[in-house]
């Protein structure tokens, strides 16, 4: 990937959906050396009320056209990702696409071709990987205090029972929570654990009115351990996040990370409480012959580092924090596991 030799990264975001407003504008605006200027939308109005002083484009094209733009974000409707990326690529811009990447493998493979090509940085917002909860389930499994670990459950549960009409709930591509979802679940499954030997995934329809997907269980193998990866749209008292086992003990996590709702509210990265956590876990470890029960703080969680980590990816040459190649993988599993649950079978990888 060809450095930049400025201070500054000019960035563009493509539409002005919940995605923009709650994630993707705010935590630019919080990173130094970032510097938003300007969004595609068909409602100036909207923008303006958020951000009065961003310049809008009134079509993605006109922004992916701009020779002031470095980085082009596109937290647009899942089937257009390739496109719009594509066409940035095209333009000689580096590329944030939020999850899930594409809307299968061919996609995917497609723009990291194009990627190598324009050599420009291409990669995907898998912003979960810095989450208080995740940050100390890698802490706690890296310490090896569980031991061997034979069971890992991963819960995403809400309580939505009305059918809202926007594009992630509707009948089109991409859509329903195994894209939605599911993606944040497997993309932490794999950086904990890699590429399973197997998957196999349930999905269901089971809201009135439900156009696609909004419950799923999957399963993942890796030789003796089994990690299961749940999501409901219908769970009014949620259970734990987490629940891990191991051949010296297990742990187990209810919440979940506060910084989405802390951003739906307005605030924003640089509070005193951002990322904080304050739903501890419990550990249970056998010391010997007796089995030590302990509360586990958790790690602060901060989204900006993935946007701090773009930045210094494209003015230094540090890593890319989630290279496209990895959220490959993820696409991988997206693909494997619609096949499991449209066949009702197993599918080995």
């Amino acid at each position: 990937m060809s450095s930049t030799p400025k201070s500054i990264i000019r960035v563009g975001i493509l539409g002005y959906g919940y995605a923009t407003a709650t994630f993707h504008a705010p935590l630019i605006d919080a990173v130094p050396s970032l510097e938003l200027v300007a969004i595609s939308s068909s409602n100036a109005a909207k923008v303006h009320a958020d951000w009065p002083h961003l310049q809008v484009c009134s079509t993605p094209e006109e922004l992916i056209a701009r020779a002031d733009i470095d980085l082009i974000v596109i937290p647009t409707p899942n089937d257009t990702h390739h496109a719009l990326a594509a066409k940035s690529l095209s333009a000689g811009k580096h590329v944030v696409v939020d999850k899930p990447f594409t809307l299968n493998t061919a996609e995917a493979l497609d723009l990291i071709a194009r990627a190598k090509t324009a050599q420009k940085l291409l990669s995907v917002f898998h912003n979960r990987r810095w989450v208080a909860d995740f940050l100390t389930v890698q802490k706690l499994l890296a310490s090896g205090q569980l031991g061997r670990i034979t069971h890992f459950e991963s819960h995403f549960d809400r309580f939505r029972p009305e059918v809202r009409q926007r594009w992630r709930e509707g009948a089109g591509l991409g859509s329903g929570l195994w894209y939605d979802l599911g993606s944040h679940l497997l993309d932490q499954a794999i950086c904990l654990f890699g590429m399973p030997q197997t998957i196999y995934l349930d999905r269901a329809l089971q809201r009135d009115g439900a156009q696609t997907d909004d419950w799923f269980h999957a399963t993942l193998a890796y030789g003796t351990l089994r990690v299961i990866l749940h999501a409901s749209m219908l769970v009014a008292h949620e259970g734990p996040r987490f629940i891990i086992h191991g051949t010296q003990g297990s742990y187990t996590k209810e919440g979940i990370d506060p910084q989405e709702d802390v951003l739906k509210a307005g605030l924003r990265p640089g509070d005193e409480d951002w990322g904080i956590d304050k739903t501890m876990g419990r550990l249970d470890v056998m010391r010997g012959t007796w089995m030590q029960h302990s509360q586990v703080p958790n790690e602060r969680g901060d989204y900006t580092r993935y946007y701090a980590a773009i930045r210094d990816a494209i003015l230094h040459g540090a890593p890319n924090p989630v290279p496209a190649t990895e959220a490959l993988q993820v696409m991988q599993l997206l693909d494997a596991g619609i096949l499991s649950a449209s066949e009702g079978r197993l599918v080995k990888l």
